[in-house]
């Protein structure tokens, strides 16, 4: 364990609570494991501890990231995820690469994987929007967490009105996916989109609700006028 990784795991440890790790479980259908800090708690943690290894090359912090994955620990994966999207003006388009291979391997549940999509793969795909063909390739993985990473990393672009047509083709490869993480990831996507383009998204619901998942439907409406809801919600 290097040098760095074993400070900040000290600090978790002795910043842990025992009612805020039995709490965080219950968020959770999968087992976790959880140190028992609240986020504001690790992420304050997270930035402090970045100055000890800021002048280090990004593939050195990388690998320091990976380090803390590999703990299966909560806490120390959100560091993981702050520390990688802290160097984000550095990345490059093969730093996917790298941000898939934590996803296979390290990704358990929907806070590690909203977390690391939203804002870190996020921002290299906003950076290097080629990069969405491997969006595509993940929606067509079998893993649940790769399939719902490839939605919500669309999540904050999608906000800003970008890559439409690559978000509709991404809900069409999940559409009739059945596992409720995925249908939760690219209904989000879709009410996140719909903030913008919010015909083209009601105009696909209704094209589909004939066979998209109700989960999904809600979600993807969440956010449109009650009448609108209401048609895209009839039998």
């Amino acid at each position: 364990m290097s040098t760095e990784i074993e400070k900040i795991r000290q600090v978790l440890i002795s910043n842990a609570d025992e009612k805020t790790r039995i709490s965080g479980e219950r968020f959770f259908k999968e087992s976790v494991k959880i140190h028992g800090l609240k986020s504001a708690v690790t992420e304050k943690i997270a930035k402090e501890h970045f100055a000890s290894i800021r002048r280090k090359s990004k593939s050195e912090i990388f690998d320091l990231c990976e380090e803390l994955w590999q703990s299966g620990y909560m806490e120390e994966s959100l560091i993981a995820c702050i520390w990688s999207y802290i160097v984000s003006k550095e990345y490059e388009p093969d730093d996917i690469r790298v941000f898939e291979r934590w996803i296979s391997s390290y990704v358990s549940n929907w806070a590690t994987c909203d977390t690391l999509c939203n804002h870190t793969v996020g921002t290299l795909v906003e950076m290097f929007p080629e990069k969405i063909s491997d969006l595509k390739r993940w929606a067509k993985q079998p893993g649940r967490w790769q399939k719902r990473a490839s939605a919500v990393t669309l999540i904050v672009p999608a906000r800003k009105g970008l890559f439409l047509n690559d978000i509709l083709e991404i809900a069409d490869i999940l559409l009739l996916d059945k596992d409720d993480m995925v249908q939760k990831g690219y209904g989000w996507m879709l009410k996140a989109s719909s903030q913008v383009y919010q015909k083209e998204i009601f105009d696909y619901v209704i094209r589909n609700k004939a066979v998209m998942p109700r989960t999904s439907l809600r979600y993807a409406i969440e956010k449109m006028p009650k009448e609108l809801r209401i048609k895209a919600m009839e039998k």
